[in-house]
């Protein structure tokens, strides 16, 4: 299945080691780059899943339709209005003995061939866990799908970790070692190191009461990739169109104005600063009550994190 590809560069889509480049929403690139991905080029783009199988009614429902030239499943028109991949989750247990759920994922490697299209595992040990930026008005969790067959032998008891309510956007970093099973009765244990040898898909899961609940993926990587919250969108109305900032000053005047090597800003005070490399290490911190005096650093394509009461954004600067 091919699909129009928006390729980033390298000053636009911030790179960590081993190969995965931390996906931006915002850069309006519809496939996330694993570098684990097989010949297919099936790798890496979003898809949605719900309880059906398990006689739920819940679902996904977006501001915009899905749908591209190549799929009707494609959710390219979602990341370009979204900024992110937003939605509501609608949450309907209907017929089914447990919480209902939705999530949204990306296979790690692909498809098996162009006619079989079981995804096949991938060994992300290199990438020392996963890194997310979302937005969310309820705590969701990030999942390590092992595929059909794997996942029913552990009882569906993923590896996961825990994501809290941000409704203004969060930014969180996770080692392999953080990803836990709940400790069902049923199925066999797997230690989340050894779950990412085999890793088939990546997933933000909300699982919950019945309800609506928005959620917005800005951002996703390996761990310490510099994953941020940007200017994403989250749908309004109850999914049926409309979109509102994230963050109080995300979208509008708040800048980070580099002139020379010096790092100064406007349109806000009261702010940490974080200044990331493409390794997504903290090299320098400050806040943005002042300018910042980056003499210290190397030349090249640094990420400004600013976070704060009224404002939580990203924006990309160039060393010279």
């Amino acid at each position: 299945m091919k699909k129009k590809i928006l390729i980033a560069t390298a000053a636009v889509a911030a790179t960590a080691a081993f190969g995965f480049e931390t996906w931006f929403g915002d850069k309006s690139v519809y496939q996330v780059n694993t570098e684990l991905g097989n010949s297919t080029k099936t790798y890496g783009y979003w898809f949605d899943y719900n309880d059906k199988d398990n006689q739920g009614q819940s679902k996904v429902t977006y501001p915009v339709a899905k749908g591209n030239d190549y799929s009707a499943d494609a959710l390219d028109p979602i990341i370009e209005s979204c900024k992110g991949v937003c939605g509501t989750a609608v949450i309907n247990k209907g017929g089914s003995a447990f919480e209902g759920f939705v999530g949204i994922g990306i296979n790690i490697v692909g498809e098996a061939s162009e006619t079989d299209h079981t995804p096949q595992p991938g060994d992300a040990s290199a990438w020392g866990g996963v890194c997310i930026a979302y937005s969310s008005d309820v705590g969701a969790k990030l999942e390590l799908g092992l595929g059909d067959a794997k996942d029913k032998d552990i009882g569906y008891d993923n590896p996961s970790v825990s994501l809290p309510k941000a409704e203004s956007g969060m930014a969180k970093d996770f080692a392999w070692s953080e990803f836990k099973q709940q400790g069902w009765e049923s199925g066999k244990p797997i230690a989340s190191e050894d779950a990412a040898k085999i890793l088939v898909a990546l997933k933000f899961k909300i699982q919950g009461p019945d309800g609506s609940y928005h959620f917005n993926i800005m951002s996703i990587g390996p761990n310490k990739g510099g994953c941020a919250v940007t200017g994403g969108s989250l749908p309004s109305g109850g999914g049926e169109g409309g979109s509102a900032a994230i963050g109080d000053v995300s979208m509008s005047s708040a800048k980070a104005i580099l002139s020379g090597r010096t790092l100064s800003f406007s349109g806000i005070s009261n702010a940490k600063v974080e200044i990331l490399n493409l390794q997504g290490q903290i090299v320098m911190k400050g806040s943005a009550a002042s300018s910042m005096n980056l003499m210290g650093l190397d030349a090249g394509v640094y990420m400004v994190r600013i976070a704060g009461k009224a404002v939580n954004m990203s924006q990309k600067i160039l060393v010279k």
